[in-house]
């Protein structure tokens, strides 16, 4: 009898210990997408200082970054992502549609649950010396355009929707001449790599292609890095790029992180969330922090993803499906 109630307390406390110490530290995993890793690295810091002001609770964090396509197949496949910060609001949706995340996730935080913007600008040889200003320039025979492969690369919809829509505009807003723009920019294409942070490194630092198709954050990151190498050309117009932010639910509650998640992505839209976007060269939603950094980010005429294309489910199945626009016309070698 003794025995027997010894193991039962024995266990009990057992039990307590595991608890406290599940309580004292917690670890997050963020599926990401490639050109947010030192947006993260900052952002996390502070989170888990706040976090252990307000509970107590020590946060650690592991951060997984790739092309945003294939970082959903990543978590549908079984990736633990306690939270993933996608590139587009469709990887998202692909992840949902598994089960893992509950429907209605855009609903659950402000500006459909994208606490931050970019868009698409070019990143140039320093000096200009092919004298690119604008998407027409982008197409010239002999210019070489750097951009990832749609397929698998969210930065990549979106640099292939910004120029479809240029192209489109330009020609009557005819879909006809947004296909023939396109075609023609891709022919200009010498290499797809498979995420954003690739294209970077093979137009900066293996010096191939005379542009690359960036997203802003990402343009105005290499520039502080290779100032004497490369400058940023903002096009006279471009498509707003909402990333999306949500919570696995799946995830967090079988990992009873769920409190954690949420305060995680509640955090981004805070003064001090929005300060290390903006210090990151994201477009943040915050009114007052937006003001503060208005000089850091040329004028540019945007359209969205709704306006411009019925929104992304029309335009992933239009474009990016197996069979859509991008694989009957992207021919490599021909």
């Amino acid at each position: 009898m003794k025995r027997t109630l010894f193991s039962f307390v024995f266990a009990a406390a057992a039990a307590f210990a595991l608890s406290v110490t599940a309580f004292a530290q917690a670890q997050l995993l963020n599926v990401s997408y490639d050109p947010t890793r030192e947006l993260y690295v900052e952002f996390n810091a502070a989170f888990a200082k706040f976090w252990k002001g307000k509970t107590g609770q020590e946060v650690t964090f592991r951060q997984s970054h790739g092309g945003s396509g294939s970082q959903a197949r990543s978590v549908i496949d079984g990736l633990a992502a306690d939270v993933v910060t996608l590139a587009l609001a469709y990887d998202i949706d692909a992840v949902s549609r598994s089960g893992l995340i509950k429907p209605g996730w855009q609903k659950r935080l402000p500006q459909n649950s994208s606490p931050y913007t970019s868009t698409i600008v070019f990143l140039v040889r320093k000096g200009n010396p092919k004298g690119i200003r604008d998407w027409p320039d982008l197409v010239k025979p002999g210019i070489k355009v750097i951009t990832p492969n749609p397929k698998t690369s969210g930065g990549a919809r979106w640099n292939y929707l910004a120029a479809w829509q240029y192209g489109k505009t330009r020609g009557g807003n005819s879909d006809a001449k947004g296909r023939e723009f396109v075609t023609a920019l891709y022919r200009n294409v010498p290499v797809l790599d498979s995420g954003a942070r690739g294209a970077t490194t093979t137009f900066v630092q293996r010096g191939i292609g005379d542009v690359l198709l960036a997203w802003e954050n990402e343009a105005y990151l290499a520039l502080a890095e290779e100032k004497d190498k490369v400058e940023i050309v903002t096009p006279s117009v471009s498509i707003l790029a909402e990333p999306p932010v949500a919570v696995v639910d799946g995830v967090v509650d079988k990992k009873k992180t769920r409190a954690i998640a949420e305060g995680y992505v509640q955090f981004l839209y805070t003064p001090e969330g929005q300060e290390i976007a903006a210090k990151n060269f994201y477009r943040p939603r915050d009114p007052k922090v937006a003001a503060k950094y208005s000089k850091q980010f040329a004028p540019v005429t945007l359209f969205t993803i709704d306006e411009a294309f019925g929104g992304w489910g029309v335009a992933q199945k239009a474009h990016f499906a197996d069979g859509g626009s991008f694989d009957q016309i992207y021919h490599p070698g021909r």
